[in-house]
Parts: C-alpha cells; structure tokens; sequence
C-alpha cells in the first residue's frame, strides 16, 4: 500500500480525530438530587403501573393560577407504601385522599413523596386523588421553553396554552412525570371564562355552563398518552371539519382557529389529509383514530400534542415562511402541519422511555419531512431535502444524552438524525423493504414507550446489517466518518477514518460514473479500477466525507 507520500495528511487526520473525542469529553454536565429524581425510575414509582388519569381543573386568568385535582388509578405491582408524584414548583399539592382518607406527604424539591395507609396488594387496582394548585412556570419562549403562556388575541380575547416538552407536565399538573410509563386513558376537565373554549387531547365529551358564568370542557382521551402530550388551549376559538377515508377507516379531522383566521385556515389546513396521505403510506395507520385528529391553533410556534397538534406557523409554507433546507423544496408545504403531525408515529406512537433517546422522536419525524417531499414530489426532490438541511448540523456534541437524569442530547437529533436514517436506507437499497421496515416499527412497538437498543436491534434484525457501529457514529459520537482513498497501479485503496473504533459501514460510489459498491472497514481495503485517473465518486446521500489522498498530495 501506498504509505510514505500521504502520512503527513494521516498525522493531520490523526490530530482531527482526537480533537474530536476531546470535544466528546466537553460534555461534562453537573446533575443533581432533583435531575436524579426527575429522570429515574424510583423505587417510589416502579411499584406502580398507572392506569388512568382524571384531570379536574379551573383555569383562573385573572391571576394566572390553575387550581384542581387529579384521581389517579394505578394497579400495584409490588409490595409498596410510598408513592413519588411530581409538582414543580411554586404550584402546590394541598390534599391527598385515598378511601375517604387524608394521606401524608413530604416534598423534596418538585417530588412529593405520599405515605399511603391502606394495604397496596398485589395486582390489585386502587385509586388515590391529589388535590393541587397555584401559579405554574410562565413559558418565556415556548415550546421551547416550557409552562403557561398567557396572553390576547388580536381582539383583546384570553389566549391560553400550554407547553411542556422536556421541562415536564408536572409544571402545570401532578403526575407520574417519567415517560417509561404511560397512562393508558385519561379525562380532561377544564373550566374556563365563559366566553372562550377549551380544546385538549381526545374527543369532546360535554360541555357545562356553570352559574357562575364560566363552562367546563371534557375531554376523552381512549388511548395510551404521554405526560406532555397532554395539553390545554384555551381561546375565542371558532372550529370545522371534514372527515378522512384512512386505512382505518374514516377518521375525523377537527380543526381549531381563532375567529379572524378561519378563511385562512380552511386554505392552508388542506395539508393536514395531504400529510395522512403520505404519513399512512410510510409509516402505517394513523395511531388514534379512536380519539380523532385535531390541529389547534396556538399563540407558539407548535408542538405534538396527541390527537390536539398545536399550530402556529402564521399561515405559511415553510418554517415562518423560511425554507430549511435551502432547496426550495422546504416551500411546498406548513413544515408545522407536517413535522408536528408526523410526531403522532414517532413521539406519540413510539415514546421514548428515557429523554436522553429523544432522537427517536425528532430524527424519524425530522426524516418524515423529507417523506413527505418524496411522496408527492419524486424521490429526488426528498434526496435533495434531506441533504439540504445538513448546513443546519452543528455536530456538537453526541445526540445521545445522559440517561436517568431528564437530559437531551445535542439538537443534531434533528438534521443529521434525519440524515443518519437516510444513509441507512442507502444501505438497504430497496425503498419497499425501507417502508416495510417504518411501518413495521410502528406496529412492533403500537402504543409503547421504548429505548434506543430496541430500535437499534430492531432496525439491525430488519435490514439485515450489522448496524451498531453506524448508530455508535451517528449517535454517540460527534465526528463525520471519511472514506479515505487513494489509486495506484489500476487499484484503489480505501479505509474509513475519522470514525469510532470497529466502523464498519457499506457505501456506494462510481467510478467515471459505473456505480460499485464498497464495504470499508476502519484497515485498508482495495478494489481494481480502469485506471489511476478515474474519477470517484461518492454517493451523496451517504452523510460522509471523502479524501482521495491521491490528489491531496
């Protein structure tokens, strides 16, 4: 092999690679008790299964305050008498009862931990109701940063929602807040002024007028939910409908916008059966048809609440009218309509067990995006996509974060996510085979909480590729792999560099443009070719780089 005439660029690749993994080592986060208690499974709450939420609460604008209850059902597992709910701070739990009886509780930050007295037996079902209230978090930047945000409309109305992603839906009410374990139904009861509406997750059950002047809005959630996907929108709403023929059958789609925006949104909301179009193709069946489709109208960018997608996109194509991926392609459709809906698979579908796998949730539904372009536009123009929202990749730090303490990895769970799926499709090399392989992930996991290893031995089985070395490149670890090459002697020399320790990964190239395919390893490896001079190529939608050291040096 051709050593002594490119071992300076080698040194130069060499120094790269552990600049790198020093930059793996920067992510020296300091966590604490109340991380620990967020984000683990306690011994406080692994005993207990919850079975159903039935949430009772009165929204109070004129001094931002949510006070009510919430009867929690829950089947005992083991053998246990204390009992972790959460409720961040400054909101209150007040009561707890449980057979007609008040229980004690101790509070340690936002854990309130409950000293239950009756026998909890084992397998049996029992019920206890947390009774709370007082201001919860103002959401300064939502949904990015969570809480309530209240605010007006343009006329001067209440305009009410709620946003909790990350931060937690113990900011606004008390639960069960670690996503392992997700409620298997829930009734949402909220009362509001008079003249405004509440839309949360389900189906609308009946609304009260109550003496005093306000209304409470119930809601029916039949489906398993998470904790933030729960949500209230409170405003001087004005609804219509349609319905869709899915593969389910007919699912009803309801629509929830603020009066002055209803011209508008019966334009662009034709996007919503467009994206059930393309969404049932790629990845199944719509999963909540039992509790319908909603797309709210929200005073924040948006967000994938199940079954009540909040919107607000300002009535445009594009993010904010801005296309993404620089392709033009982005301008084709409401990237809110279309990425917060596509969370109902992966996020709302498939959750999450641990934060720190979010990239379950983004990297598929990022991908989704580019899905979308692809079904109706040709899959040159969702190649284009998807390549195009690269320049957004920081490769920061790993997208992975740590586990058991309620923390995310680097915001790369987005674009280059996206871009890691769409580099395991080329290795698949059979589109039928890749859509079999997205449904199949929504049916195997229907309706449950999972962690990266089960996607990853999942996608492994299915492909049929020994594929954790890729996610170890993508997921774990902050550099670009490079496929390093050189000709002599009507032979070409490659290698993987700049990648984790074993990178093992196919890739397909041409050579003065006849496709081959080549299975690098991180050791050198060659193949013969026309001549020294021929061309190389790599294929564009392998998220890779490439130095041919002949031409370097």
């Amino acid at each position: 092999m051709k050593k002594c005439n490119y071992l300076s660029l080698i040194a130069l690749l060499t120094l790269n690679m552990v600049s790198a993994q020093g930059l793996l080592g920067k992510d020296q986060a300091v966590f604490t008790r109340q991380d620990s208690l967020r984000g683990t499974v306690t011994k406080e709450r692994i005993w207990w299964d919850v079975k159903n939420y039935k949430l009772d609460i009165k929204v109070n604008p004129l001094d931002s305050t949510i006070t009510g209850s919430n009867a929690i059902e829950y089947k005992v597992l083991n053998a246990y008498n204390i009992m972790q709910i959460d409720l961040q701070n400054p909101m209150e739990i007040t009561r707890v009862m449980q057979d007609g009886k008040p229980l004690e509780y101790t509070r340690e930050g936002n854990a309130f931990f409950i000293k239950l007295l009756a026998k909890q037996v084992v397998g049996s079902t029992k019920e206890l109701t947390v009774f709370y209230g007082g201001k919860p978090k103002v959401a300064v930047n939502p949904p990015w940063d969570g809480g309530i945000t209240w605010k007006k409309d343009a006329n001067g109305k209440l305009f009410i929602a709620s946003s909790c992603q990350g931060l937690g839906a113990s900011v606004w009410w008390p639960n069960k807040d670690h996503m392992y374990d997700e409620v298997e139904g829930m009734t949402i009861s909220v009362n509001v002024p008079g003249d405004l509406m509440d839309v949360s997750n389900g189906r609308l059950k009946e609304v009260k007028k109550l003496k005093d002047g306000t209304k409470t809005y119930t809601w029916v959630v039949t489906n398993p939910i998470n904790n933030y996907g729960v949500n209230i929108n409170i405003g001087d709403y004005v609804s219509f409908f349609e319905k869709y023929k899915g593969e389910k059958g007919i699912l009803d789609l309801n629509y929830y916008v603020l009066k002055d925006n209803l011209a508008k949104a019966k334009e662009q909301f034709t996007d919503v059966p467009r994206m059930l179009k393309a969404f049932e193709h790629w990845f199944g069946p719509y999963p909540f048809y039992e509790d319908s489709y909603k797309l709210v109208e929200a005073l924040y960018l948006g967000m994938e609440h199940q079954s009540s997608v909040t919107y607000g996109n300002g009535y445009k194509n594009g993010y904010r009218g801005r296309d993404l991926s620089g392709t033009g392609w982005g301008l084709k459709f409401d990237f809110i309509i279309i990425h917060e809906s596509g969370h109902e698979w992966f996020a709302n579908n498939i959750t999450y067990k641990d934060i720190a796998d979010m990239w379950i949730h983004e990297s598929f539904t990022n991908y989704s995006e580019s899905l979308f372009v692809e079904y109706y536009y040709g899959k040159e123009a969702g190649d284009e996509y998807v390549r195009g929202i690269r320049k957004n990749i920081e490769n920061d730090k790993p997208i992975i974060g740590h586990y058991d303490v309620n923390n995310e990895g680097s915001s790369d769970m987005y674009y280059k996510g996206a871009n890691m799926l769409h580099t395991i499709r080329q290795i698949v090399n059979n589109d039928e085979k890749w859509r079999v392989i997205l449904r199949g992930l929504n049916s195997t996991f229907y309706h449950q909480t999972v962690t990266t290893k089960q996607i990853e031995d999942y996608m492994t089985t299915q492909t049929g590729v020994a594929l954790s070395t890729v996610f170890n490149q993508y997921l774990r670890d902050v550099r670009i792999p490079t496929l390093e090459y050189f000709s002599q002697n009507n032979t070409l020399g490659y290698r993987w560099t700049n990648c984790v320790e074993g990178f093992k990964m196919p890739v397909k190239i041409t050579i003065d443009g006849k496709e081959q395919w080549l299975e690098p390893s991180t050791e050198w490896s060659n193949t013969a070719i026309p001549n020294d001079k021929a061309v190389v190529k790599i294929d564009p939608n392998f998220y890779v780089a490439g130095i041919d050291i002949t031409r370097e040096n």
